[in-house]
């Protein structure tokens, strides 16, 4: 598939965020050459009137300066080093940071301000900045959030067609565990009726914990408008037997209820915890050098 990249400044870098265990995101890019079936970021696309639908991925926009803005936000008296997601709506770990760099010139900043963030990817690139990422960690909290919903290679290839294997990934989380970051794997977003199969949700969680990983937990799939319908037809393609399913759990809604999603959940924390294992402690931030005062 051919990928226009559009080399775009943009006027800010960080995004004030509400309702979220975070307080502002950093996108380096607007797009995602992933073209993950389920991605929520297709909901926000449509309501923008963006293509949300097999062209999504097509055109990435690269936000060539947005390392020289984010220095000069975290450089303002007003800045009070709150925590920052990057990644939140766009793998900052597609294959265009390969050549434009822009998430490693981002992570330098981010620890340059002793400013704490988490990161979440599918991108095993991320195993070329594990230096600044170590530098970072011994300045602010620093975590890193992998995506691994499955192993299973047909559930894999169907829904992340542009991703790299699951294992791939995993073999990131065991090189960046290792250098003392502190990595989690997610499997998000669980598919009913596919990926929700107990024994496939016990082969990520074993591999995971056996990478090394601190965490490892899990969340449902839901659907919104924009996303529901490009899910859908793929789903129809390749699992049609699951679509009067889907219209019955989904009818109505985006999200399922608890009664619904906790058993999945239950089940991945119980898996976690029968699987911890002792780890490397990831690196702590050391404290601030304290300004003395001038007796004059």
């Amino acid at each position: 598939m051919r990928v226009e990249y559009r080399e775009e400044p943009c006027r800010s870098a960080l995004n004030r965020v509400k309702g979220m265990p975070f307080d502002w995101s950093l996108n380096p890019y607007t797009g995602c050459a992933h073209r993950c079936t389920f991605c929520y970021v297709r909901a926000f696309e449509a309501r923008a009137d963006r293509p949300s639908d097999d062209r999504y991925g097509r055109s990435i926009r690269v936000k060539v300066n947005v390392a020289d803005v984010l220095r000069r936000e975290l450089a303002r008296a007003s800045w009070k080093r709150e925590a920052v997601a990057v990644g939140a709506a766009t793998d900052p770990y597609q294959p265009a940071e390969g050549r434009y760099r822009l998430t490693r010139a981002c992570i330098q900043e981010l620890g340059a301000a002793r400013t704490p963030f988490s990161l979440i990817t599918r991108g095993p690139m991320i195993r070329r900045d594990v230096d600044v990422l170590a530098e970072a960690a011994g300045r602010a909290k620093v975590h890193v959030s992998f995506s691994v919903p499955t192993l299973d290679e047909r559930i894999w290839r169907a829904t992340e067609p542009g991703t790299a294997p699951p294992r791939r990934r995993l073999e990131a989380v065991r090189v960046l565990s290792e250098a003392g970051i502190d990595t989690g794997v997610a499997l998000a977003p669980v598919l009913p009726g596919l990926s929700d199969d107990p024994a496939l949700l016990a082969d990520v969680v074993r591999e995971a914990r056996a990478a090394g990983a601190s965490g490892v937990w899990a969340n449902v799939l839901y659907l919104r408008p924009g996303t529901r319908e490009h899910f859908l037809e793929a789903l129809g393609r390749d699992w049609p037997e699951l679509l009067p399913e889907y219209a019955r759990l989904y009818a109505g809604r985006a999200y399922l209820p608890a009664s619904a999603t906790e058993p999945v959940r239950a089940t991945v924390r119980g898996l976690a915890r029968t699987t911890w294992r002792p780890r490397r402690p990831p690196i702590a931030p050391a404290p601030e050098p304290e300004q003395l005062a001038l007796v004059v």
